[in-house]
């Protein structure tokens, strides 16, 4: 398969060194001539433009912040391939993408990353075992769908169909305000060296995302605002209520059931996968319920008329 790859940092780095390493043919292209010469440097053929890269692709990946892509979705209008992206908000995009007529367009948003960005930090591995979402909206021609699921399974993720809404509500509260939350924690440091001097595991694993940089940060959260902002409100309640039980007679008795409830919940979590992996048919419907019970794609058939499947639970699960 032909793919253009837009954007060269971690995710379309990384994406870059995956596709070619599957023995796809990949073209790049970034903003940066200094990523651009590493890129070409590194052995991958890179455009001199973004028009360059996608002309003749099958599929267009858009590796690019959500802040950048109204300049260049204009520019795919005519494309009659198809186009994906890997922003880590979607209704946003999916917008654009219908504002700008794509008629090919197919959301997308692995869940993978680190704390490094660039080029450098690219990983062909980022995407083996991650969650990768792509957006299944009334519009979506099913085909379109599966030929970019058979292409990530290929890439070794787990493929969770989901609309754009779904997405970013479930973002909301499992990446966009856990960042929020780890950088109000890493502000504590702030003119406190003896706190930094004694923090240890908790506060690594609670502020890790907090390294992240602040401009990716605030554009998934700012694009996400309204789903974010709900979240946020939901957690400050829960922060409330917890304040309101250390000012109990016995406080240490009354924060007891909620941080129990709260720990079998961390327990539980990630889910286990089924014990067998099932198949189903390729269906839009069927496979909205799946991405909401927590399954995901693993496999797609050659002729793309079947689908293997996975669901979070324990023993033979039938779609």
């Amino acid at each position: 398969m032909n793919v253009a790859v837009i954007g060269l940092g971690l995710i379309g780095g990384s994406l870059l060194r995956a596709l070619a390493a599957a023995g796809h043919e990949v073209t790049g292209f970034d903003a940066d001539p200094g990523t651009r010469a590493l890129a070409a440097e590194s052995g991958f053929r890179v455009a001199g433009s973004a028009s360059e890269a996608t002309g003749g692709a099958d599929v267009v990946a858009l590796a690019l912040p959500l802040p950048v892509l109204p300049e260049v979705l204009p520019s795919l209008a005519g494309h009659d391939g198809l186009v994906t992206d890997v922003t880590s908000v979607k209704t946003p995009v999916l917008d654009l993408a219908r504002k700008h007529g794509l008629p090919r367009f197919v959301g997308g948003h692995p869940m993978a990353g680190k704390e490094t960005s660039g080029f450098a930090a690219a990983d062909p591995a980022l995407f083996n075992g991650c969650t990768w979402v792509l957006g299944l909206e009334p519009e979506t021609a099913l085909d379109d769908w599966l030929i970019l699921a058979a292409l990530c399974a290929t890439l070794g993720a787990r493929v969770v169909p989901a609309t754009a809404a779904e997405h970013d509500r479930a973002v909301a509260q499992v990446s966009h305000v856990p960042h929020l939350l780890a950088a109000a924690l890493a502000r504590q440091l702030a003119g406190n060296p003896l706190a930094g001097a004694l923090a240890a595991g908790s506060f690594r694993d609670g502020t890790r995302v907090a390294a992240t940089r602040a401009e990716l940060t605030a554009a998934m959260c700012g694009g996400n605002a309204v789903e974010v902002e709900h979240t946020l409100h939901a957690v400050l309640g829960d922060l409330h209520h917890l304040h309101d039980l250390l000012e109990m007679p016995d406080p240490i008795a009354a924060l007891i059931p909620p941080l129990a409830a709260a720990a079998d919940l961390r327990r539980a979590w990630p889910p286990h996968p089924a014990d067998e992996a099932v198949e189903m048919p390729a269906d839009a419907g069927r496979l909205l319920a799946l991405g909401r019970a927590g399954g995901w794609v693993t496999a797609v058939s050659e002729d793309r008329a079947t689908l293997t499947t996975m669901r979070p639970e324990t023993g033979l699960n039938r779609a």
